[in-house]
Parts: structure tokens; C-alpha cells; sequence
């Protein structure tokens, strides 16, 4: 059975996620870490989280993809900037072993003008500082859409952040992983409408298939190489739909692949729940299983 979620509050706590997943038929989600524009944190209730903890074991959960807020940068030109990214993520890292065996996403950042060897060196060097040895959550590193000066929108340069922290810290090497995001990597200029094979097999080839643990699965307001990052719901974009050179068939291809079927999904589109609930009988009656 696909493993597919979407973005939950975590308002009302962990074990309520669980629940509101299991009311729209997922069997995974992703959440905030702490508030999505801000550094606010709530207090950890290890209860809560033990309840959680049971009901995806009860229910067969897939991992879940835990989010960084959009506010951090580990690459700022700015020190500030980059000491609350590495201050608000290690903490993010250590309140994350209270879910052993889960990720945790973040976008790698925004260079603003220092360049892209600048950003790459300053993510990495923030990841070596944060992540630590025996840690049992694997970091994602997501694919963007490369608007303005964000780091990652080439398979290179996520390639380039991994090999820094696999040579400067080997043991975090297994704990290092990428989120393959459908809108970032179509606007990114990768065709996956047209070539999902030949994408995946760049990336296998750049970065490596085994690096791949998790996708956000949207659709685009924008055409292949925008450069944009504007989210659709499945269907009414630039991927899903026959009058805007997508379709159907594309989604299909994306959630059967042998590469990714086997992945844990994260719907990022813009809806409510039940859009979402909408969405992931829709996926999961085109893998066909």
C-alpha cells in the first residue's frame, strides 16, 4: 500500500496528528518541528508522544517527515541568521529521538549573493555541527526550485553538502538522505513529465538512488524550469493536467516507479483535509494497488 500523508498541525499535539491521518486514510504525515514563520516551540509531552508512537505501530504507519520552518538559513550572509539555523536545528534534532527512526526536512537555504560554493560550505558545515553520531533520525536535504539564490536546486550541489559532511564527519554518513519535492524539481528545470526515468537515473548518478527516502508529491502552477515554487493540487497543474501538458498518467508514473513507490509521500498542495483525503485515494488508486 502507498505510504502517503500530507502537512498536519500540531496544535492540538502528536497523538491528535495520528488521528486526524488516520481519519483522511493516511499512514503518514508530516509536521512543523515548531512554528512554520517564527522560532516558537511548544514543550515536548513525551506522553503525547508515546501515544503516537503506538498508534502508527497499531495502524502500520510509514515514517514520518517532520518539517524545519521556511525561516531558517543555514547559508545567511547574515551570523545571526545562520546562529538561530544552527541554535533552532540542533534543537529540532534532539527533540526529534523522542520518534526514533524518523526524517527530518529542510530546505538547505538561500546564499544571497555570497555564491553557491559560499552555501554549500555553510550548510555543511552547519549540518556537522547539529547532526551527531548514533542520532536515529535521517536529515533530508530537499530538492528546490532555484528561485533567487536557494541552494539545491541542482542534484549537484545537494551532492556537493553530502560529500562535505561525509568527509569531514563519516559517521553521520548513513543519517543523510534527500526529499525529492514534484513542483521544486519540475520547476528546477528536471522534465519529469516527459523523462522520469532519465531524472531519477541523473540523480542516481549524481547523488545516488539510495540517498532518495522521501517525496513531496505536488503539482505546479508553473511550467519545467520557472524557477518559480508555487504548488497546485494534483491535477490542476503544469504535471497533472492534459491541457497544460501533463495529465494523469504522470502522477501514476511517479507513485509506481520502483524507485520511489516504496517511499513515504507528503502532499504539500494548497487544501483543506478533506482535499487531501481527495488526493490520497486519488494516488492510491493510480498505483494500482
Amino acid at each position: 500500500m502507498l505510504t502517503i500523508g500530507c502537512h498536519l498541525s500540531i496544535s492540538d499535539g502528536y497523538e491528535a496528528m495520528g488521528k486526524t491521518a488516520l481519519s483522511i486514510g493516511a499512514n503518514t504525515f508530516a509536521f512543523f518541528t515548531r512554528n512554520p514563520r517564527g522560532g516558537s516551540v511548544r514543550q515536548l509531552d513525551l506522553d503525547d508522544v508515546a501515544a503516537l508512537r503506538s498508534l502508527m505501530a497499531e495502524h502500520s504507519f510509514g515514517p514520518l517527515v517532520a518539517h524545519a520552518p521556511y525561516t531558517y538559513n543555514p547559508c545567511s550572509a547574515k551570523e545571526r541568521a545562520r546562529e538561530f539555523a544552527l541554535e533552532a536545528m540542533g534543537e529540532d534534532l534532539r527533540r526529534m529521538e523522542a520518534l526514533p527512526g524518523n526524517y527530518y526536512n529542510f530546505h538547505p537555504g538561500a546564499h544571497v549573493g555570497q555564491g553557491i560554493e559560499c552555501g554549500i560550505e555553510l550548510i555543511a558545515d552547519t549540518l556537522c555541527q547539529v547532526m551527531f553520531e548514533g542520532q536515529r533520525t535521517c536529515v533530508l536535504l530537499e530538492t528546490m526550485a532555484g528561485k533567487g539564490t536557494e541552494v539545491g536546486s541542482r542534484f549537484e550541489e545537494l551532492a556537493a553538502i553530502i560529500d562535505a559532511v561525509r568527509t569531514r564527519r563519516p559517521e553521520l554518513d548513513a543519517c543523510l538522505g534527500v526529499c525529492l519535492d514534484t513542483c521544486h524539481v519540475s520547476d528546477a528545470g528536471y522534465d519529469i513529465v516527459h523523462d522520469l526515468d532519465g531524472v531519477l537515473a541523473e540523480f542516481d548518478r549524481v547523488v545516488g538512488a539510495s540517498r532518495l527516502r522521501a517525496v513531496h508529491i505536488n503539482d505546479s502552477k508553473n511550467p519545467c524550469g520557472a524557477h518559480k515554487d508555487r504548488h497546485e493540487v494534483i491535477g490542476a497543474g503544469y504535471l497533472g493536467s492534459a491541457e497544460l501538458g501533463g495529465g494523469e498518467e504522470v502522477f501514476a508514473r511517479i507513485v509506481s516507479h520502483p524507485r520511489l513507490r516504496d517511499l513515504p509521500f507528503i502532499l504539500e498542495t494548497p487544501n483543506e483535509l478533506a482535499g487531501y483525503a481527495h488526493e490520497i485515494q486519488l494516488l492510491r488508486g493510480l498505483q494500482g494497488d
